[in-house]
């Protein structure tokens, strides 16, 4: 069942991580709905950083609780600041999808990962 978990990791990061880099060729209009919002365009290069970075790590299973609730919180924001217009259908959609994701990393964040991952190399090797 490890491998189940791995897939489980890769899949809730393969999202971010498309997106991550996908915001790196359209970094204008990400940055102008960013201000749509009231988020000061300021904030791509780290919203970039964190969306392929912390996936990446959550790939490789290393700081894996870390990165989840990194993950996590950032999912969560996402979805307060840019899908709490109910009145569209869609936006309610991504808000629950948002939601949906948040709780798979929160699942991480309270069971850590398993063999397959760097940390449980980097313990056994210091254990």
């Amino acid at each position: 069942m490890h491998i189940v978990e791995l897939f489980g990791r890769v899949f809730l990061s393969a999202l971010f991580l498309i997106e991550g880099v996908g915001k790196l060729f359209t970094q204008e209009q990400v940055i102008a709905y960013m201000e749509d919002y009231g988020v000061p365009g300021i904030l791509f290069i780290p919203a970039v950083v964190l969306e392929i970075l912390f996936p990446l790590l959550l790939i490789v299973g290393y700081k894996t609780r870390l990165a989840a609730l990194i993950m996590s919180l950032f999912t969560l924001s996402v979805a307060i600041i840019f899908h709490t217009d109910f009145n569209d259908g869609m936006q309610l959609t991504f808000f629950l999808k948002d939601l949906a994701i948040a709780g798979g990393f929160m699942i991480i964040v309270a069971y850590g990962s398993n063999k397959l991952s760097l940390d449980h190399l980097l313990k056994s090797k210091s254990g």
